[in-house]
């Protein structure tokens, strides 16, 4: 008797030692394929290491305060669209960042946006941008080339998006595929069809020129996929 009801435990148990086994493949091997994007910071919190003005004249117009990139003053109009890029290139990847745009409307016009996949000629910067302010949330623009490529998508947005306090940008961009969430709301997804843009650039953030504005970026950072 007592062989048979270890012999009834061992197919008892048999069904839990599969679903154990289930469990670990289906937990485990998403973690080992992810563990191989690795997330890094593009600022040190302290300082402007790695990145740079496109305009050298502008360099004085962006700073570092309390952890966090900044420009303009908040007091003074901004003088002219002006950029602050790495120096790194970025081809396929996943960038995310806090941001916070502030500024009286009627004094000019308030915005800002990241540029991705940009290339520099000169003084001037050309690429993608995942636009920021009223009128231009979440659009997808092409600074000094093509200009608005695609509107923000604000249906669910806007319920949720702080207008002059921190929101989260997320750009993925893999291949010719374009995606921009703010907040975690996709308000952008495009594919690129014109295979002469270049699928490689730096990421830059801008001030617009017009009003007394303020821009400032805080948690950058990037997973090359």
């Amino acid at each position: 008797m007592k062989a048979n009801w270890n012999h009834f435990f061992r197919w008892k148990t048999l069904p839990k030692q599969i679903l154990i086994l289930s469990l670990i493949c289906l937990y485990q091997f998403p973690v080992l394929a992810q563990s191989t994007v690795k997330s890094v910071s593009l600022f040190d919190g302290k300082t402007l290491t790695g990145w740079k003005t496109v305009d050298p004249a502008h360099a004085s117009l962006w700073f570092v305060k309390d952890s966090v990139i900044r420009s303009g003053d908040g007091i003074k109009k901004i003088p002219g669209n002006t950029y602050l890029h790495t120096l790194k290139e970025y081809g396929d990847f996943e960038f995310r960042c806090l941001f916070r745009l502030s500024g009286n409307p009627a004094t000019g016009m308030i915005n800002s946006g990241i540029q991705y996949r940009s290339i520099l000629e000169g003084n001037k910067i050309i690429g993608y941008q995942a636009d920021i302010g009223n009128g231009f949330w979440g659009d997808l623009y092409d600074e000094h080339r093509r200009e608005k490529l695609v509107s923000g998508d604000l249906r669910t947005l806007k319920r949720i998006l702080k207008e002059d306090g921190w929101n989260s940008y997320i750009i993925r961009c893999k291949g010719n595929r374009h995606e921009l969430y703010i907040n975690g709301v996709k308000t952008c997804d495009y594919t690129e069809q014109d295979s002469k843009i270049p699928q490689k650039g730096v990421i830059a953030v801008q001030i617009h020129s017009g009003g007394v504005a303020q821009v400032e970026f805080r948690d950058l950072t990037i997973s090359e996929l």
